[in-house]
């Protein structure tokens, strides 16, 4: 796989190279690889599958959280928390000890407390890690899902981004069960903060209680606003929004 360089970029294929546009700018590559016939149905290719099936098992962990926590993650993502995420879910899913090679998933291996906590502190946007936007102490109980940021001074205590006058904390309470991809989000009620001295202690409720078997993630973020002729509005499209799991039960 090349770069292509110069003023004029081709997009399309020229004989056996693909021509293409990525995050990573303008890419060629040529035409290869195994067919895929082969790999559906040699031999020899068993080992090709059956990561292939674990892969695709994992992809489909990440979408389960990412579905859950649509709402919430379009204020606050990078554009590659849909890769960071699949390849986190991989790494759970290499915890299950159980399932026979192939059929390993995060349905199993999140029962393990080292697969939570590999899960626990994951950040949605990569350009804005929590533990480097908020510097209070936060706690959850994950008996109630109530998260509560004592104390919290803003302007000391926040690192905002220029140009932003209020900040909004929110959270949630979601179950997936990785097992069958059923979900359940209760958001909490959001708390809006003037990036003053002001000092605010920040109970953020979950609207309800999931029920049902799955996994419990927590989930605090930040989002940047500013103010304008008294209206406010999102700071930069959310570039610098935070939102991460702090906690899994």
């Amino acid at each position: 796989m090349a770069k292509q360089t110069g003023i004029i970029k081709i997009k399309g294929k020229i004989d056996d190279l693909s021509f293409y546009q990525t995050q990573d700018g303008h890419i060629v590559r040529k035409k290869g690889g195994v067919d895929g016939k082969r790999i559906a149905t040699e031999a020899a290719f068993v080992r090709t599958r059956e990561n292939g099936a674990e892969f695709a098992s994992s992809a489909r962990a990440g979408k389960f959280v990412r579905t859950a926590l649509f709402s919430l993650i379009q204020n606050a993502k990078d554009n590659r928390v849909t890769s960071r995420l699949t390849k986190l879910m991989s790494e759970i899913k290499n915890m299950d000890a159980t399932s026979a090679r192939g059929l390993r998933n995060v349905g199993v291996a999140i029962a393990l407390p080292a697969a939570k906590q590999k899960l626990k502190g994951f950040n949605f946007n990569n350009r804005a890690i929590l533990e480097s936007v908020l510097f209070n102490a936060y706690s959850v109980n994950t008996a109630t899902g109530v998260i509560n940021v004592s104390g919290l001074i803003p302007i000391d205590e926040i690192a905002y981004p220029q140009g932003a006058t209020h900040v909004t904390l929110r959270g949630s309470w979601t179950r997936v069960n990785f097992a069958t991809g059923v979900s359940q989000v209760f958001t909490t009620n959001a708390v809006n903060l003037a990036l003053n001295a002001t000092s605010s202690n920040v109970v953020l409720t979950p609207t309800g209680t999931p029920t049902g078997a799955g996994t419990d993630l927590f989930i605090l973020q930040l989002e940047f606003f500013q103010v304008v002729n008294n209206v406010q509005y999102v700071l930069k499209n959310g570039a610098h929004n935070a939102m991460a799991i702090i906690d899994v039960a």
